[in-house]
């Protein structure tokens, strides 16, 4: 069974979260995620309400180890600045692909970082596995899936 006739779940697994928080000026990453076990992902970035000034980016990071040994950017996986000015409430996307990591040097672990300047500002994440290698998506969700209906 494949495509149409399987159900959402079964092809697309959260496999990483950054829960709503209001967040200080600084820095919050995702926890590590093998990117063996899906052929893609996708981490979406929700902002709530900016603070004064605020601005928002967000990357996808790479490394050889589940605990960030050798941390480097994925190149061309961040987003571009959201802003206080235009930006409350908005969502971005960033794609990934495991061709997009440097397997060739050991790096098979990603993470996603935000990063808020100025203020503290509403941001949360989610990161989805889609078409898992083997088995169904579900069976590789974060530990913090409490429920799939």
């Amino acid at each position: 069974m494949s495509g149409p006739a399987m159900k959402p779940s079964q092809r697309v697994g959260l496999v990483g979260a950054i829960g709503p928080v209001s967040q200080a000026a600084g820095a919050v990453s995702s926890g590590w995620i093998d990117a063996t076990k899906f052929h893609n992902y996708m981490a979406l970035l929700s902002t709530g309400v900016l603070g004064a000034s605020a601005t928002v980016d967000a990357k996808i990071e790479q490394a050889t180890s589940s605990g960030g040994a050798g941390t480097k950017d994925v190149t061309g996986r961040a987003i571009t600045q959201l802003v206080k000015a235009s930006n409350d409430n908005n969502q971005a996307t960033i794609d990934l692909k495991q061709e997009d990591l440097d397997f060739n040097n050991g790096f098979k672990f990603f993470r996603l970082t935000i990063t808020v300047g100025t203020a503290a500002s509403l941001v949360s994440a989610s990161i989805l596995g889609v078409d898992p290698r083997y088995g169904v998506a579900t069976d590789n969700d974060a530990a913090s899936v409490v429920q799939n209906v």
